[in-house]
């Protein structure tokens, strides 16, 4: 067993909040740029003593509308401004946001708001209306339910005018550190969504102790676009992050257009999963090579990563090294940095891992990408690589204030005032995760250096077993294959078999280009290719450098290529880009069995 912890920087009073900061901010800088506003006209700037205002009117209506100290209030949108507001605005009169994911199914959003006996519901759509409609029946304490488009949030304003504004100042006043700030429902890869729930001081501890060892992202005059999901506890971080720390920030949930998105905000730092990285990687490699510029990219690659490995070692990099990376900063580096909007110079990323050899791809650019580690049971930071504390290939020390332990099994165990207070309505399963002492289970196996460092090798549930007996932990191959800019999504299989499998989507925006450089019809379907020697030939190259990182036994030896992409809509991916290994296992239940010629 070997254990790590670092002591807390910042302790959290009992009498904090997370609104604390906007007040603060207002009395103490209330003509700085705390948001930016999407309009038909472009962005408009919002001071932080504008947000206070904000948040103050829509509470005043909140309260108008009966919402009392402790109710559940539930939130679907797309990342937007109007999310963080209702947040604020939730916690401002001591009442518990309740996300729900915008995509979510009209049965999970039955689920969540029953579950969490939601009094009141803000939707964005009239598709989000319709879905909550649909099953008022089956929701007893549900009382309003207000529409973001359709203008709800200024007649609730109005509304809440004959509230006092002093009645909002003696709500936000009484809401204590232990007081439960959110119920945030697992996406969840298996079975029905868990609530968890998070006290103020939960989040607050969290973010209040990354903020000193990333103060070169979360500061005044820093600004980020966030475009994840805001029902996810990774980008709400975020948020109370940018609040807490005086940065810039706006939202935009538009993906198809995020780099022109970008270009025009011009952040300083983004926060992505894994996934996106991967995207904008291999659309510029592709794009170089479709423009007869390969060869260029691919010498410019292999400078950026040799001299980010160099920053690791001492002296750094080679003149040599450096030379070739001042000549390339200026042929192709800049243009990928160009498409992040030009000021951009740091990322975290999380929700997944990113791999060692994209990190140091990346920070050879001029990126550097802090990866971390957490889970929505941790508030949900727990490690993180910071500034000056940052070993790529892992996923950071643990934050302040966070103890990590590694079980005799391999599993995480986490401490800390980041470990959520229990499953909402769910002793059962609260139990089976939570021990007396208050270490959480994660369910995830890791490593610890001697210097505190972790690695995620896997997770419990998701080791494979082979008919031989080897012990087999996908990510590593699948993160791997993930890498080959034709592949889109992988699942490795071959638990009680008698080798290691995968099955492999194609990307659907990297499809085109290849079928032509293949030269087959513009009618044609990956479907209509999958068995292709071609295509075929190219996905075992991914396959082989995927092969590298293990030994023969552990190995895959055959692969399958799917009809389709994986998808949210079709239930394989969560909201956060994971994929559902219980669904696809059902769904593509034929091509596993033919594989091992069931």
């Amino acid at each position: 067993m070997r254990e790590f912890a670092v002591p807390p920087v910042v302790t959290i009073g009992d009498a904090a909040s997370l609104t604390d900061p906007v007040w603060d901010n207002a009395e103490a800088a209330p003509d700085a740029v705390q948001f930016a506003r999407r309009t038909s006209h472009g962005w408009v700037d919002v001071t932080c003593a504008q947000f206070r205002d904000d948040v103050v009117a829509l509470a005043r209506g909140l309260v108008a509308a009966g919402v009392e100290p402790g109710d559940r209030v539930a939130l679907m949108s797309k990342t937007r401004y109007e999310w963080t507001l209702i947040d604020y605005a939730i916690w401002s009169v001591g009442g518990v946001t309740v996300p729900i994911y915008e995509t979510s199914s009209a049965e999970q959003v039955a689920w969540i708001l029953a579950d969490s006996g939601a009094t009141a519901c803000f939707v964005e759509t009239n598709t989000h209306a319709l879905a909550v409609a649909g099953e008022r029946d089956q929701l007893p304490a549900l009382g309003e339910v207000w529409q973001i488009e359709t203008g709800d949030l200024d007649a609730l304003g109005e509304r809440g005018a004959s509230v006092e504004a002093a009645e909002i100042d003696r709500r936000r006043r009484a809401v204590g550190a232990g007081d439960v700030a959110t119920i945030i429902y697992t996406s969840g890869t298996t079975g029905r969504p868990k609530g968890c729930v998070l006290t103020h001081r939960n989040i607050y501890s969290d973010i209040a102790n990354a903020i000193p060892g990333l103060n070169n992202l979360f500061r005044p005059g820093a600004s980020t676009l966030l475009f994840l999901p805001l029902a996810h506890s990774f980008a709400r971080l975020i948020q109370v992050g940018v609040v807490t720390a005086r940065a810039r920030m706006g939202h935009t949930a538009d993906v198809k257009n995020l780099v022109a998105d970008l270009q025009a905000f011009r952040p300083t730092f983004v926060l992505s999963v894994p996934r996106v990285f991967e995207k904008v990687y291999n659309t510029a490699k592709q794009r170089a090579h479709g423009d007869g510029k390969g060869k260029i990219f691919d010498r410019a690659e292999a400078v950026a990563i040799a001299y980010s490995e160099g920053l690791d070692r001492p002296g750094g990099p080679s003149l040599a090294v450096k030379l070739q990376h001042a000549l390339f900063d200026r042929l192709v580096y800049g243009k990928l940095r160009a498409a992040l909007g030009g000021q951009c110079t740091d990322a975290i990323s999380g929700g997944a891992p990113l791999g060692a050899r994209l990190a140091h791809f990346f920070r050879g650019v001029g990126v550097t990408v802090y990866e971390g580690y957490g889970l929505t049971e941790t508030s949900p930071a727990v490690a993180v690589n910071l500034r000056k504390a940052i070993r790529i290939g892992t996923v950071g020390r643990p934050l302040p204030g966070v103890t990590i332990r590694i079980a005799d099994d391999g599993e995480i165990l986490i401490n800390g005032a980041v470990v959520f207070e229990r499953y909402w309505n769910n002793d059962e399963a609260t139990a089976e995760v939570l021990d007396s002492d208050g270490w959480f289970h994660s369910g995830d196996l890791g490593e610890l250096d001697a210097d505190g460092y972790l690695t995620i090798t896997g997770r419990k549930k998701e080791i494979i077993v082979t008919a031989g007996g080897k012990n087999v932990a996908p990510a590593l191959l699948e993160d791997r294959l993930r890498a080959h800019p034709l592949i889109s999504q992988t699942l490795v299989v071959g638990d009680r078999q008698p080798f290691i499998a995968a099955l492999v989507t194609i990307d659907e925006e990297a499809w085109p280009k290849w079928r032509a450089s293949a030269g087959y019809p513009e009618t044609d379907t990956v479907a209509d290719r999958r068995d292709d020697e071609k295509l075929r030939a190219e996905v075992q190259k991914a396959v082989d450098e995927a092969n590298k990182a293990v030994s023969h036994a552990e190995a895959i030896k055959v692969f399958r290529i799917l009809p389709r992409d994986f998808t949210e809509a079709t239930g394989e991916l969560t909201p956060s880009l994971k994929v559902k290994r219980g669904v696809v296992h059902k769904t593509y239940a034929d091509e596993i069995s033919a594989i091992y010629g069931g």
